[in-house]
Protein backbone atom coordinates (compact mmCIF):
# COMPACT_ATOMS: atom_id res chain seq x y z
CA UNK A 1 0.00 0.00 0.00
CA UNK A 2 1.34 3.15 -0.65
CA UNK A 3 1.11 6.74 1.18
CA UNK A 4 1.41 10.05 -0.09
CA UNK A 5 1.76 13.03 2.53
CA UNK A 6 -0.15 15.98 0.82
CA UNK A 7 0.64 18.26 3.88
CA UNK A 8 4.42 18.22 2.43
CA UNK A 9 4.05 18.56 -0.86
CA UNK A 10 1.69 21.97 0.13
CA UNK A 11 4.04 23.29 2.40
CA UNK A 12 6.85 22.67 -0.91
CA UNK A 13 4.18 23.76 -3.35
CA UNK A 14 3.66 27.51 -1.15
CA UNK A 15 7.51 28.22 -0.17
CA UNK A 16 8.24 27.34 -4.26
CA UNK A 17 5.36 30.17 -5.44
CA UNK A 18 6.80 32.50 -2.47
CA UNK A 19 10.65 32.84 -4.21
CA UNK A 20 9.20 33.27 -7.68
CA UNK A 21 6.49 36.25 -5.83
CA UNK A 22 9.80 38.18 -4.74
CA UNK A 23 12.03 37.72 -7.02
CA UNK A 24 8.87 38.79 -9.58
CA UNK A 25 8.73 42.06 -7.24
CA UNK A 26 12.50 42.65 -7.92
CA UNK A 27 12.65 42.51 -11.22
CA UNK A 28 9.40 44.89 -11.40
CA UNK A 29 11.36 47.65 -9.31
CA UNK A 30 14.63 46.74 -10.78
CA UNK A 31 16.47 47.11 -7.09
CA UNK A 32 17.60 44.65 -5.06
CA UNK A 33 16.39 44.64 -1.35
CA UNK A 34 19.85 46.08 0.19
CA UNK A 35 20.08 48.80 -2.63
CA UNK A 36 16.74 49.75 -1.39
CA UNK A 37 18.09 50.22 1.90
CA UNK A 38 21.15 52.01 0.92
CA UNK A 39 18.39 54.61 -0.84
CA UNK A 40 16.21 54.98 2.01
CA UNK A 41 19.52 56.01 4.02
CA UNK A 42 20.66 58.44 1.51
CA UNK A 43 17.25 60.11 1.24
CA UNK A 44 17.36 60.37 5.10
CA UNK A 45 20.82 62.10 5.15
CA UNK A 46 19.68 64.67 2.17
CA UNK A 47 16.50 65.67 4.04
CA UNK A 48 18.88 66.02 7.28
CA UNK A 49 21.29 68.23 4.93
CA UNK A 50 18.37 70.36 3.61
CA UNK A 51 17.09 70.80 7.18
CA UNK A 52 20.49 71.64 8.06
CA UNK A 53 21.11 74.12 5.19
CA UNK A 54 17.76 75.83 6.20
CA UNK A 55 18.84 76.53 9.64
CA UNK A 56 21.97 77.71 8.79
CA UNK A 57 20.34 80.07 6.18
CA UNK A 58 17.94 81.55 8.53
CA UNK A 59 20.69 82.10 11.52
CA UNK A 60 23.20 83.23 8.90
CA UNK A 61 20.19 85.95 7.79
CA UNK A 62 19.47 86.79 11.64
CA UNK A 63 22.91 87.51 12.33
CA UNK A 64 23.14 89.99 8.84
CA UNK A 65 19.67 91.64 10.17
CA UNK A 66 21.51 92.24 13.72
CA UNK A 67 24.95 93.33 12.19
CA UNK A 68 22.65 95.92 9.98
CA UNK A 69 20.98 96.97 13.06
CA UNK A 70 24.09 97.35 15.25
CA UNK A 71 26.02 99.35 12.51
CA UNK A 72 22.83 101.59 12.10
CA UNK A 73 22.64 101.94 16.26
CA UNK A 74 26.48 103.04 15.94
CA UNK A 75 26.20 105.39 13.20
CA UNK A 76 23.44 107.12 15.24
CA UNK A 77 25.45 107.08 18.37
CA UNK A 78 28.29 108.85 16.53
CA UNK A 79 25.70 111.64 15.15
CA UNK A 80 24.18 112.35 18.42
CA UNK A 81 28.32 112.14 19.93
CA UNK A 82 28.95 114.89 17.64
CA UNK A 83 25.33 116.93 18.24
CA UNK A 84 26.72 116.50 21.87
CA UNK A 85 30.08 117.73 20.96
CA UNK A 86 28.42 120.98 19.24
CA UNK A 87 26.10 121.51 22.26
CA UNK A 88 29.06 121.44 24.48
CA UNK A 89 31.34 124.03 22.17
CA UNK A 90 27.80 126.27 22.04
CA UNK A 91 27.70 126.36 25.87
CA UNK A 92 31.63 127.25 26.66
CA UNK A 93 31.00 130.28 24.05
CA UNK A 94 27.93 131.45 25.51
CA UNK A 95 29.38 131.53 29.55
CA UNK A 96 32.67 133.00 27.94
CA UNK A 97 30.06 135.72 26.57
CA UNK A 98 28.03 136.08 29.10
CA UNK A 99 31.29 136.46 31.35
CA UNK A 100 32.36 139.11 29.14
CA UNK A 101 28.77 141.15 29.15
CA UNK A 102 28.92 141.00 33.08
CA UNK A 103 32.46 142.22 32.92
CA UNK A 104 31.74 144.70 30.52
CA UNK A 105 28.12 145.83 32.70
CA UNK A 106 30.98 146.12 35.62
CA UNK A 107 32.55 148.34 34.36
CA UNK A 108 29.91 150.06 33.28
CA UNK A 109 28.57 150.62 36.77
CA UNK A 110 31.92 151.29 38.10
CA UNK A 111 31.62 154.08 35.74
CA UNK A 112 28.89 155.52 36.72
CA UNK A 113 29.32 154.89 40.56
CA UNK A 114 31.19 158.31 41.01
CA UNK A 115 28.55 160.25 39.06
CA UNK A 116 25.80 158.28 41.08
CA UNK A 117 27.55 159.27 44.78
CA UNK A 118 28.13 162.92 43.23
CA UNK A 119 24.14 163.00 42.18
CA UNK A 120 23.24 161.95 45.71
CA UNK A 121 25.41 163.91 47.77
CA UNK A 122 24.40 166.75 46.00
CA UNK A 123 20.91 166.16 46.54
CA UNK A 124 21.53 165.34 50.36
CA UNK A 125 23.62 168.83 50.20
CA UNK A 126 21.62 171.69 51.66
CA UNK A 127 21.77 175.51 51.60
CA UNK A 128 24.61 177.13 53.41
CA UNK A 129 27.06 174.48 53.01
CA UNK A 130 29.49 173.37 50.28
CA UNK A 131 32.13 170.69 49.59
CA UNK A 132 35.78 172.07 49.03
CA UNK A 133 37.24 168.03 48.32
CA UNK A 134 36.01 164.55 48.00
CA UNK A 135 37.72 161.30 48.02
CA UNK A 136 35.98 157.86 47.07
CA UNK A 137 38.29 155.23 47.85
CA UNK A 138 36.73 151.29 47.62
CA UNK A 139 33.63 151.67 49.67
CA UNK A 140 34.64 154.35 51.60
CA UNK A 141 34.05 158.89 51.16
CA UNK A 142 35.79 161.01 52.68
CA UNK A 143 34.93 164.49 51.90
CA UNK A 144 35.56 168.13 53.39
CA UNK A 145 33.77 171.44 53.16
CA UNK A 146 32.22 174.80 55.06
CA UNK A 147 29.13 175.89 55.92
CA UNK A 148 28.14 178.86 57.03
CA UNK A 149 26.73 177.44 60.42
CA UNK A 150 26.81 174.73 62.62
CA UNK A 151 23.22 174.09 62.34
CA UNK A 152 23.48 173.62 58.48
CA UNK A 153 26.59 171.42 58.47
CA UNK A 154 24.14 169.39 60.77
CA UNK A 155 21.52 169.03 58.43
CA UNK A 156 24.22 167.78 56.10
CA UNK A 157 25.35 164.92 58.17
CA UNK A 158 21.72 164.34 58.76
CA UNK A 159 21.06 163.74 55.19
CA UNK A 160 23.55 161.40 54.77
CA UNK A 161 22.21 159.54 57.46
CA UNK A 162 19.17 159.60 56.33
CA UNK A 163 20.21 158.82 52.54
CA UNK A 164 19.42 154.67 51.73
CA UNK A 165 22.78 154.43 49.72
CA UNK A 166 24.81 155.69 52.61
CA UNK A 167 26.16 154.44 55.82
CA UNK A 168 25.73 156.63 59.07
CA UNK A 169 28.50 159.28 58.58
CA UNK A 170 31.37 160.51 61.25
CA UNK A 171 31.77 164.03 61.62
CA UNK A 172 35.37 165.20 62.22
CA UNK A 173 36.36 168.49 63.68
CA UNK A 174 34.39 171.73 63.05
CA UNK A 175 36.55 174.77 63.07
CA UNK A 176 35.97 178.31 62.18
CA UNK A 177 37.60 179.96 59.39
CA UNK A 178 38.07 183.83 59.75
CA UNK A 179 37.51 185.57 56.47
CA UNK A 180 35.02 188.46 55.42
CA UNK A 181 32.23 185.81 56.13
CA UNK A 182 32.86 183.72 59.57
CA UNK A 183 32.48 180.14 58.03
CA UNK A 184 32.87 176.75 59.74
CA UNK A 185 35.35 174.06 57.85
CA UNK A 186 34.41 170.51 58.23
CA UNK A 187 35.65 167.12 57.40
CA UNK A 188 33.49 163.68 57.36
CA UNK A 189 33.92 160.03 56.60
CA UNK A 190 31.05 157.09 55.74
CA UNK A 191 30.44 154.16 53.49
CA UNK A 192 28.13 154.07 50.09
CA UNK A 193 26.93 151.56 48.71
CA UNK A 194 25.03 150.48 45.63
CA UNK A 195 22.66 148.83 47.45
CA UNK A 196 20.03 150.49 48.59
CA UNK A 197 19.50 149.78 52.26
CA UNK A 198 15.84 148.40 53.15
CA UNK A 199 13.63 150.66 55.21
CA UNK A 200 13.31 150.14 58.54
CA UNK A 201 16.86 148.67 58.94
CA UNK A 202 19.56 150.41 61.79
CA UNK A 203 21.35 153.22 59.73
CA UNK A 204 24.83 152.54 61.44
CA UNK A 205 26.32 150.93 64.06
CA UNK A 206 27.18 151.86 67.73
CA UNK A 207 30.61 153.63 66.70
CA UNK A 208 29.75 155.12 63.99
CA UNK A 209 26.71 157.09 65.88
CA UNK A 210 29.04 157.79 68.93
CA UNK A 211 31.67 159.41 66.31
CA UNK A 212 28.94 161.50 65.31
CA UNK A 213 28.04 162.31 68.60
CA UNK A 214 31.25 163.21 69.01
CA UNK A 215 31.60 165.07 66.03
CA UNK A 216 28.60 167.07 67.05
CA UNK A 217 29.83 167.81 70.63
CA UNK A 218 33.10 169.22 68.76
CA UNK A 219 30.92 171.39 66.69
CA UNK A 220 29.35 173.13 70.22
CA UNK A 221 32.51 173.60 71.71
CA UNK A 222 33.59 175.59 68.65
CA UNK A 223 30.61 177.69 68.30
CA UNK A 224 31.10 178.47 72.01
CA UNK A 225 34.58 179.40 71.30
CA UNK A 226 33.55 181.83 68.53
CA UNK A 227 31.27 183.65 71.20
CA UNK A 228 27.97 182.18 70.54
CA UNK A 229 25.33 182.03 73.23
CA UNK A 230 24.97 178.18 74.22
CA UNK A 231 20.93 176.86 74.25
CA UNK A 232 19.91 176.76 77.36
Amino acid sequence: MIKINLVREGRAVRGAGAAPAAAAMSSATGVAPANLNGLILISLVGLALAVAAIYWFIQNRTLANRQETVAARKAEADKLEAIIKEVEEFQRRKDSLQNRINLINQLKQNQKGPVRIMDQISKDLPDLVWLDKMNVSGGSISLGGRGLNPNAIANFVENIKNDPYFEEPALGSVTEVAGKTLTYAFDMDFKFTYTPKTPGAPAGTPGATGTSTAGKTSTTGTASRSGATPAR
